[in-house]
């Protein structure tokens, strides 16, 4: 009994320190990063501008410290859709114009397992020149709301 209770002392000691070395680093892309100013944050997220770093967005990323995120730049105002296939995290996904102002966000997106067959993966669609992905709960804390307005932009994309 006393070895027993060794034992779990010991692992109560050890589990922290390991589960901490053992999550691993986001695997986000190695892009740019701007600071955005939100109306209650300021945000440090990485900047996708062309079709292939945007189709790859946030894909097999399994965590995101608060304020941080993915900017996907486009070259034009327009409809935009986003599919999560791939996204092990859910995701606040906002919607902005070219002045920034916020025109829909799409809150707790859910995430897909690689498994989710292709027709089960979620989908979400808003209008602007920019649409940015926080972790889930984000958009919110951040006060960013339909017309809204997020500072910091960076230029639009040629491509």
């Amino acid at each position: 009994m006393i070895a027993f209770f060794l034992l779990l002392s010991a692992l109560a000691l050890v589990m922290p320190a390991s589960a901490a070395s053992a999550t691993p680093a986001p695997a986000i892309q190695h892009l740019p990063t701007v600071e955005l100013h939100a109306p209650r944050a300021a945000l440090s997220v990485q900047v996708a501008r062309n079709r292939e770093q945007r189709e790859r967005g946030l894909m097999n990323v399994r965590a995101l410290p608060p304020h941080t995120g993915m900017l996907f730049v486009f070259s034009a105002e327009g409809r935009k859709s986003f599919w999560m296939k791939d996204t092990l995290i859910d995701l606040d996904i906002v919607w902005l114009r070219k002045d920034g102002t916020v025109t829909s966000v799409a809150a707790r997106v859910p995430h897909s397992e690689r498994a989710t067959p292709e027709d089960r993966v979620a989908t979400r669609e808003g209008d602007g020149a920019y649409v940015l992905e926080l972790p889930a709960g984000e958009a919110h804390d951040d006060g960013l709301a339909e017309g809204a307005r997020v500072t910091g932009l960076p230029a639009l994309s040629k491509t």
